[in-house]
Formats: structure tokens, sequence, C-alpha cells
């Protein structure tokens, strides 16, 4: 018996451990994966803006500039067209 509360603390120091490990590490985890992801999604999105600058400038050198913007905006339709085709239609009921 003078052993009971040492044990009875101990249960209750593993309960928490073990709800502390199931909840918060868990939560943390994905907030720190969250974040991370958010900022490789900037990260690219600016890339990939300084590459069509970069591009359109440099292609403004060879190309007028309307006849270039003209030929972009064909891309981005073409490449919109492709998406929007390929897109998994709504079922109904």
């Amino acid at each position: 018996m003078d052993d009971l509360p040492a044990r009875f603390a101990d249960f209750l120091e593993q309960i928490a451990t073990t709800v502390r490990s199931v909840t918060v590490d868990r939560a943390a985890g994905w907030a720190r994966m969250v974040a991370l992801g958010i900022v490789a999604t900037v990260l690219v999105m600016m890339a990939v803006w300084f590459i069509l600058v970069g591009l359109v400038r440099l292609l403004s050198t060879w190309i007028a500039v309307k006849y270039l913007y003209a030929i972009i905006g064909g891309l981005f339709v073409i490449a919109g067209a492709l998406l929007w085709s390929r897109r998994t239609p709504k079922e109904t009921s």
C-alpha cells in the first residue's frame, strides 16, 4: 500500500504522455507540414513568375511585343483548354 501513490502518479503521467503523443504531437506535425507547403508553393509561384517575365523580355528582342503577347496568350488558352478537358465532371444523381 505504500507504493500506491507513486504507481498512481506514474499511471497518470503515462496517460498524459499518451494523450499528448496522440493529439498535440500530430497536430504540430501537420502544422509544420502545412507551413512548409505554403512556403514551397510561394517559392514555386515566384520562380514561375520570374521565368515568365524573363522569357517575355528575352523573346521581345526578336518578336514584336503585340505578336509575343498573342503567342503567349494562345499558349495559355491551349493549356487552359487541355486542363479543362481533363477535369473530372461532377456526378449528378
